[in-house]
């Protein structure tokens, strides 16, 4: 559980991280006075910081789902169907000899009765 909730922390901040860098056509936008943004980190530091973290993200997401992979493939498979593991039936099953419904004298053999 604690793996899955580290794995959708990462996929938002890698969302996050990768929604916040500029692409390679920011500078026709800069001129538009959306430069003032890329202050924070200095004139060429926002996008190796921004690269940065959406790499260490990256690596932790990945390492999440492989984590996820073998935590989810590591019970032992059964050899044998799917009727193998199914419990013995309690019920008598009901033999050729005695029909349901119909009486024992009415089920018995009659090979005594049959005329010569």
């Amino acid at each position: 559980m604690v793996i899955v909730v580290v794995q959708v922390l990462a996929a938002l901040l890698i969302i996050g991280l990768v929604l916040l860098q500029h692409g390679k056509g920011a500078d026709m936008g800069a001129a538009f006075g959306s430069g003032a943004s890329g202050s924070l980190f200095g004139a060429t530091g926002s996008s190796n910081f921004l690269s940065k973290s959406t790499g260490i993200a990256a690596t932790v997401f990945f390492i999440a789902t492989l984590m996820l992979a073998f935590v989810g493939n590591r019970h032992v498979s059964q050899s044998g169907g799917v009727m193998d593991s199914l419990p013995a039936p309690t019920a008598p099953v009901p033999t050729a000899s005695a029909a349901p419904g119909v009486p024992e004298a009415a089920s018995a053999d009659r090979s005594d009765q049959i005329p010569e």
